[in-house]
């Protein structure tokens, strides 16, 4: 049987984003650039010294860096579903990738339509074709790769005419595969989640070619914002999700789930700050709802972190909670998990399954020459051999110590001393999920197939 739909869900079709008591009637114009399949560990605001990334240290230098932000799916649209909708991926309807909310749901445009706002986005978004469906005033360059997305935003600002207070989402391809090509270089340090191969450092530095050019876009816009949108412009840099790497997107892991994300605001965020609260991409609509002067209905999944952007608070969430399903039968591999600032839980639904993903079944791309050196080199080498066994097989669950153990490598779930912390993730997860009508491997069998 189906579960039921939770009952707050359909209610934020009917609610709206009043303005806030005693809030600043101006509207300050919002500009969101997001990054598309980008880790977080290689952006240099992070530590990353591999990648040079100089745009996003700038806008870090200028705004408020958060070292603790998380999105809801390691998959493209539940991500960004979640963002465009603040409901986590359960109650908006958008589990497996290639899924899109429900239609009674709100999603942002709305919110700020109520505000008075011209709602306008360049690039992949939502997910791909699927933004034309959310109700912008102006949508373009949505397709795969359209790599022009970018300098046609900036463009269309730089001739834009509209006094109307401007809500403006652009998003970038880069980092998605596939990715450009690059030269050698032999200098860089490999992650150690990975298999050290010829062919895998070959991947590695097209892909740091494309974290380049995701900075190279962060850049333009930027600069375009400050300059036809002046100094009171509320800029937000994110990206959906890690990179196409094992381990990295469609995973629970960090490398899948952690993301970069920097609010820039002239005379309200504190330039050169950091915040080490815990934070979510569903928090993200609430907080540029509140700076624009409305408020967040009741039932909304995220909240605003506002308050901690500004200085005045410097907690938000005790924990996120992430879920993945896939993309029909690619990409499958049904997780739910929570993670507070210490340790991670993750929950497999199908155990006995193999994880597969793109980087593995594809028949040719960017994956599968490294992939495929992987699979020969643990024909000789037992290390890699175990890292190709962890990819494949899962257990039903896994823990980490993410402060003795960040790239979760050593699963603490079996371990007699750490059954205290299990049993309260455990039961977190289980609360969690009950609330949002969740039911785990059953739900999973009944998400309809996009």
């Amino acid at each position: 049987m189906r579960p039921t739909i939770p009952l707050l869900a359909p209610l934020l079709l009917l609610a709206s984003a009043v303005p806030a008591r005693g809030a600043d009637p101006a509207r300050p114009p919002i500009v969101v650039f997001l990054a598309d399949d980008l880790g977080w560990a290689e952006c240099s605001p992070y530590g990353g010294r591999e990648i040079p990334t100089p745009n996003m240290g700038r806008v870090a230098a200028d705004g408020m860096n958060f070292t603790h932000a998380f999105v809801a799916s390691p998959s493209c649209a539940p991500s960004r579903a979640a963002l465009l909708t603040g409901l986590d991926p359960m109650r908006n309807g958008a589990m497996l990738n290639h899924a899109r909310p429900r239609a009674a749901v709100k999603t942002w445009p709305a919110y700020f339509h109520d505000l008075g706002y011209e709602v306008v986005s360049f690039g992949k978004t939502a997910h791909y074709a699927q933004v034309t469906g959310y109700g912008f005033d102006h949508t373009s360059h949505f397709k795969y790769h359209q790599d022009d997305c970018v300098e046609a935003a900036v463009d269309w600002l730089s001739s834009r005419k509209s006094d109307r207070p401007l809500c403006l989402l652009v998003g970038t391809n880069w980092s998605h595969v596939p990715w450009p090509q690059a030269e050698a270089h032999d200098g860089r340090t490999l992650p150690p989640n990975l298999v050290d191969t010829p062919a895998t450092r070959r991947a590695w530095d097209r892909y740091a070619a494309a974290v380049a050019n995701a900075d190279r876009d962060l850049g333009m816009v930027y600069d375009a914002a400050r300059k036809h949108l002046g100094p009171d412009a509320l800029f937000v840099f994110s990206g959906d999700h890690g990179a196409q790497f094992p381990f990295g997107k469609w995973n629970g892991y960090d490398v899948g789930i952690r993301t970069p994300l920097i609010v820039a605001w002239p005379g309200r965020v504190a330039p050169g700050s950091r915040s080490d609260a815990l934070v979510s991409w569903i928090d993200i609509l609430p907080t540029c709802l509140q700076a624009a002067g409305g408020k967040p209905p009741e039932g909304m999944s995220g909240r605003s972190f506002l308050d901690v952007a500004l200085g005045k608070r410097a907690e938000h969430r005790d924990a996120v909670y992430v879920t993945h399903s896939g993309d029909g039968e690619m990409n499958r591999y049904p997780l739910r998990a929570v993670r507070d600032r210490r340790w991670k839980y993750i929950r497999n639904l199908d155990p006995d399954a193999e994880h597969h993903t793109h980087i593995d079944r594809a028949k040719a791309g960017d994956g599968r020459a490294y992939w495929d050196s992987w699979v020969e080199a643990a024909k000789a080498d037992p290390a890699a051999a175990e890292v190709v066994r962890r990819y494949h097989r899962r257990p039903a669950e896994e823990l980490y110590d993410l402060e003795a153990d960040p790239w979760e490598l050593s699963n603490l779930a079996a371990d007699p001393a750490r059954a205290d912390v299990l049993a309260r993730l455990r039961a977190d997860l289980d609360a969690w999920m009950k609330a949002q009508e969740d039911e785990g491997l059953a739900t999973e069998r009944a998400l309809p197939r996009p």
